[in-house]
C-alpha cells in the first residue's frame, strides 16, 4: 500500500534530508538534453541540422542527413535538441513526430521498427495499440506508417549509432517510404555513427534511397569543455567546488579527443567520490579519483560494443604489448597474432585490407594510435600501432567476451 503523500514527511537519521554535494544530479546524466543557453560551441552545427531539417517546420519533407564524429562531441545532443526546436517551430497546422531509437540497445530491424511505432504512437489519437512483441517486423511497419499518417504531417528519426545495427534494411525502408507509397507522412532521418566510413560500406541500394547530406563534428577543446561544465555547475551544492575542479577535468577530457561525455562523467564522479569520502568539498584528488574511473568505463563501453572481429584485432595488439618490451608494432605483425587468434578460436580471417580499415575505425575511436614510419627508399612506408590504454586492461576487457575467453596465448 502507498503511503499517503499528503502526510508530512518523518525524519529519519538513517536518510539525509538533502545532499551535501548534489543540488539538481539530473543536469549531470549523459542523456540529458539542457536549454539552449548551456548548449556549447555547435552553434554551426545547430545551424546547418536545422537547415536540413527545415522543410519539417513547413510542411514538406525534411532532408536525411548522416552525423559523423568521435563519442562526446555532441552529436545526440544537437541532433535531439534541433528536433525539439523544429516541434515547436511548426507552423500553424503543421505537426511533427520525432523519435530517437539507440541502435545500441534496438540492434535489430524488428526491435528497432517495434520501438519506433510505440515511440511515435499515441493511443488515444490512433485508437492503435502497439505490443512490445510478438508481431513480424512487416507488422510492426505496417503500424508504424498507421501511426504516423494519423498523427503527423512530418516525423524525424534519429538512429543514434547506427553502425551497430545488425544490417541496413531499417535505413533503406525508412528513406523510400514516402516514395513507395507506404505513407503520407514525410520522414527524415538524422543518423549517427562514430565510424566515418558507415555509408560507404552499405549497399547501393541504401545510398541510393538514403540521399543524405553530411556534418561532421569536431572534438571539443579545452576552453569549450570548460564552459560546457561551467554551464552545469549548477548541478552542485552552492560553494561545494574547489576552484582547480572543473579546469582539470576539461583539461583531463581534452587530452582524450575533447570528450564532453568524459569531461561531465568525470565532473559528476568527482562529487561522488567526494560524497563517500565524506567531504564537504570537491577538491583536486576527487576528480583524479574520477579521471581513472571514468577512464575505464569509457574504454570498456567503446570495447564491449566492438564487433567481434575488431575486438580480435585489439586483442592480436594487446597480446604483443603485454608480452614484449615494446609498445609499437608494424601492422603485418600485429596481422599475424590476429591470424593466430583467429585460427585458435574458430573465427573467419579477415583479408589484411580490411583487417588494417579496423585498425583505423579503433584509432579513429580514441582505442589505439597509428604512426608512419618511413624506412626510406628501399624499406617504403610502414604502419606502426599503438594501444593508448593500459595493456592489461585491454586484454581484461576483452576477455570479458564469452567469445574471447577461450583464447589461451602459449
Amino acid at each position: 500500500m502507498k503511503p499517503d503523500s499528503s502526510s508530512d514527511s518523518v525524519d529519519d537519521p538513517l536518510f539525509e534530508s538533502g545532499h551535501r554535494i548534489f543540488s539538481n544530479k539530473d543536469l549531470l546524466k549523459i542523456g540529458h538534453v539542457p536549454e539552449a543557453d548551456r548548449i556549447v560551441g555547435r552553434d554551426e552545427e545547430i545551424s546547418k541540422l536545422a537547415k536540413r531539417l527545415n522543410g519539417a517546420v513547413h510542411g514538406y519533407s525534411p532532408e536525411n542527413v548522416m552525423i559523423y564524429g568521435k563519442t562526446g562531441t555532441g552529436k545526440s545532443l544537437v541532433s535531439r535538441h534541433v528536433c525539439q526546436r523544429a516541434q515547436s517551430a511548426a507552423q500553424e497546422g503543421v505537426t511533427i513526430g520525432t523519435a530517437y531509437i539507440d541502435c545500441a540497445e534496438d540492434n535489430t530491424e524488428t526491435q528497432a521498427i517495434s520501438s519506433l511505432a510505440a515511440k511515435l504512437n499515441d493511443e488515444s489519437v490512433t485508437e492503435i495499440t502497439v505490443p512490445h512483441t510478438g508481431l513480424s517486423t512487416s507488422k510492426y511497419y505496417k503500424l508504424l506508417w498507421k501511426t504516423l499518417d494519423a498523427q503527423f504531417d512530418s516525423a524525424i528519426i534519429i538512429l543514434d549509432e547506427i553502425d551497430l545495427m545488425n544490417d541496413d534494411s531499417l535505413l533503406m525502408k525508412l528513406s523510400r517510404a514516402e516514395e513507395a507509397g507506404k505513407i503520407d507522412c514525410s520522414i527524415g532521418v538524422i543518423a549517427i555513427s562514430n565510424k566515418i566510413q558507415y555509408v560507404d560500406n552499405t549497399n547501393e541500394r541504401v545510398k541510393s534511397s538514403f540521399q543524405h547530406k553530411e556534418l561532421f563534428f569536431k572534438p571539443y577543446d579545452a576552453n569549450q569543455l570548460r564552459e560546457i561544465m561551467l554551464n552545469r555547475a549548477d548541478a552542485f551544492q552552492d560553494g561545494v567546488l574547489s576552484d582547480d575542479v572543473i579546469p582539470l577535468s576539461a583539461a583531463f577530457a581534452a587530452q582524450e579527443h575533447g570528450d564532453a561525455r568524459k569531461a561531465i562523467d568525470i565532473l559528476r564522479h568527482a562529487g561522488e567520490v567526494a560524497y563517500e569520502d565524506g567531504a564537504e568539498i570537491v577538491r583536486e584528488k576527487h576528480v583524479r579519483q574520477a579521471q581513472q574511473h571514468a577512464e575505464k568505463d569509457r574504454f570498456r563501453e567503446l570495447v564491449n560494443g566492438a564487433p567481434t572481429q575488431a575486438k580480435a584485432a585489439l586483442l592480436a595488439l594487446t597480446e604483443l604489448s603485454v608480452n614484449s618490451d615494446d609498445d609499437a608494432f608494424l601492422t603485418s605483425r600485429v596481422y599475424d597474432q590476429y591470424e593466430r587468434i583467429c585460427e585458435h578460436l574458430d573465427m573467419d580471417i579477415l583479408s589484411v585490407r580490411r583487417f588494417r580499415d579496423i585498425l583505423k575505425e579503433q584509432a579513429f575511436l580514441g582505442v589505439l594510435e597509428i604512426e608512419k614510419i618511413n624506412k626510406g627508399s628501399a624499406g617504403g612506408i610502414h604502419l606502426q600501432n599503438r594501444l593508448i590504454e593500459d595493456p592489461q586492461v585491454v586484454r581484461e576487457t576483452i576477455l570479458e567476451d564469452s567469445r574471447m575467453q577461450n583464447w589461451d596465448d602459449e
